[in-house]
């Protein structure tokens, strides 16, 4: 990474899509505790590119929940909603240089042509049935009512990823992904490079979950000319049956756990002991920045126990 800035900059950027869980929270805390132990800045943006979900009552409730664990930010970056400019811009770019096209695959269409592959986070590979259309076939379809979504020709290899983490990644998945859906909303891959380039963000510290992104958001950065952040990716939370937390997942939200009588310094301190840091005991996040390396966390996803965590945020 030559040419990065001296300061670190890191980032939360949650979606206000429902309430915080718990692991949103166990990320944001590394994501904070990543930025601060190296003195840099930590910044906070609204992932809000799904207006039918996001809600502005979703998104105040994830500054209080954070607020309440005793994470700050040194500055909150425009949210997606209000970036479509930005947006349009880099798909001009895209375009003039001649990386975009039509597609009008429906999602039916993809779901039949795509082959099984092994990642259950990977998404599927487009087969690029619109890549090569005729003008007259394009034409055929528009005139047929069928709207197109904007998809971005990848490279057949995509770069490798060095993640602070899981060490040198290989170039996986490949295949052509959307920048601009049919409706007319920005997709995330396109939004996200977008954002952290905007924002200055340095280091990125996310889920396990977005690993096989990166190597196509590191190749869509380099096609846009801005720099790439450095990524760390960490386990995640998950339930009994190993799936990952989500918003459904009620008795784990921030709230439920507050309602439930947990005290902010019990919480980090289980979510800092599941990480490998420290033995449990109530903390501050100030109190676990000194010396915090992500790098040495621990590389198994962590299944709470919402009862656990209540009864130990009593004492």
């Amino acid at each position: 990474h030559a040419g990065r800035p001296a300061v670190t900059a890191g980032r939360f950027a949650p979606s206000p899509s429902g309430l915080m869980h718990l692991g949103n929270a166990r990320t944001a805390l590394l994501a904070w505790l990543d930025a601060r132990a190296r003195g840099g800045r930590v910044l906070l943006r609204i992932e809000d590119l799904d207006r039918d979900r996001c809600r502005p009552e979703f998104a105040e409730a994830i500054r209080a929940d954070l607020r309440w664990l005793g994470l700050d930010w040194d500055e909150e970056t425009p949210a997606q909603s209000t970036r479509d400019e930005a947006y349009h811009a880099a798909v001009v770019r895209l375009d003039a240089a001649g990386l975009v096209y039509d597609c009008f695959c429906t999602r039916r269409e993809l779901a039949v042509a795509s082959a099984p592959h092994g990642a259950a986070d990977e998404p599927p590979t487009y087969p690029g049935t619109c890549r090569d259309l005729t003008a007259e076939r394009r034409s055929q379809l528009l005139a047929e009512g069928r709207r197109p979504a904007l998809r971005l020709r990848m490279p057949d290899n995509l770069p490798r990823v060095v993640d602070r983490v899981h060490g040198v990644v290989e170039g996986s998945g490949g295949g052509d992904i959307v920048v601009r859906r049919a409706d007319g909303l920005y997709a995330y891959q396109l939004a996200v490079v977008v954002d952290d380039a905007a924002d200055g963000v340095t280091d990125v510290v996310r889920g396990d979950d977005l690993l096989p992104s990166t190597g196509r958001q590191v190749a869509l950065a380099a096609m846009l000319g801005v720099q790439v952040p450095a990524y760390a990716h960490v386990p995640l939370v998950i339930d009994e049956d190993g799936v990952r937390l989500a918003k459904r997942h009620a008795a784990l939200t921030l709230l439920a756990l507050r309602k439930a009588g947990i005290r902010p310094e019990a919480l980090v301190g289980a979510m800092a002991a599941s990480a490998g840091l420290g033995e449990g005991h109530p903390a501050r996040p100030g109190e676990l920045a000194g010396g915090f390396d992500i790098a040495r966390i621990r590389r198994d996803p962590w299944v709470p126990d919402a009862a656990a965590l209540a009864d130990a945020g009593r004492v």
